[in-house]
């Protein structure tokens, strides 16, 4: 059995829901990643966005929101549409591309990123593709870009793994916020170095809608 993507975003409309109480932190870490970039453009990625709704309650009324641009990737036809009518609410001058997030051909023209969004992909994936999608952020991100990440916390945890390949990748630990062990995680990190002459995989990850 697999996944209805668009029934499980209509959890969001719960706010007692775990989704809606990770939204929240996730919205806050973009907010928090555009308050610390330099002065000037800010290039924004997202893998994976969904409906986009983390990014949009983030930059609404924030007041770097006209210097974000940069892409979001969905595969789901319905959801890119609903991401790009977000937004379109909030006058963003961010794209959405209906695609597959995993091939680098969707969005490494956008790179190097200044803040790049894997929300909702690490718990929909194997742990070596985490490990190696992980490995790719120095070579997505600019030297000092934010990365925010989530992940489930159910038994077996893999958020200690997590924060060991993001060391190994040369990204220092921001933030970390969970309710605790068999819940979520949101995550953000501080890339150090940049690779971006480092050749990507022709596919950075396999998605899996049949994690349960």
């Amino acid at each position: 059995m697999t996944r209805d993507w668009r029934s499980w975003h209509r959890a969001y409309d719960d706010p007692g829901s775990a989704l809606s109480r990770r939204l929240v932190d996730v919205v806050d870490a973009v907010r928090s990643a555009l308050d610390c970039a330099p002065s000037g453009p800010v290039r924004l990625i997202s893998l994976c966005c969904g409906d986009a709704r983390d990014v949009t309650r983030a930059l609404e009324n924030h007041p770097r929101r006209d210097e974000v641009t940069g892409c979001l990737v969905e595969l789901d036809p319905e959801l890119a549409d609903a991401a790009s009518a977000n937004l379109r609410s909030i006058d963003s001058p961010l794209v959405v591309r209906c695609g597959d997030a995993s091939d680098p051909d969707m969005f490494i023209d956008m790179a190097p990123a200044d803040v790049l969004l894997l929300v909702g992909v690490f718990g929909n994936i194997t742990d070596p593709d985490v490990q190696c999608l992980i490995s790719a952020v120095p070579s997505i991100c600019r030297q000092g870009a934010t990365v925010i990440w989530t992940r489930h916390r159910r038994d077996p945890d893999l958020t200690p793994s997590i924060a060991s390949w993001f060391t190994d990748a040369g990204c220092e630990r921001l933030t970390f916020t969970s309710p605790g062990p068999g819940s979520y995680a949101v995550g953000s990190e501080r890339c150090q170095h940049n690779s971006s002459l480092a050749p990507l995989p022709e596919r950075l990850f396999t998605f899996r809608d049949d994690f349960w």
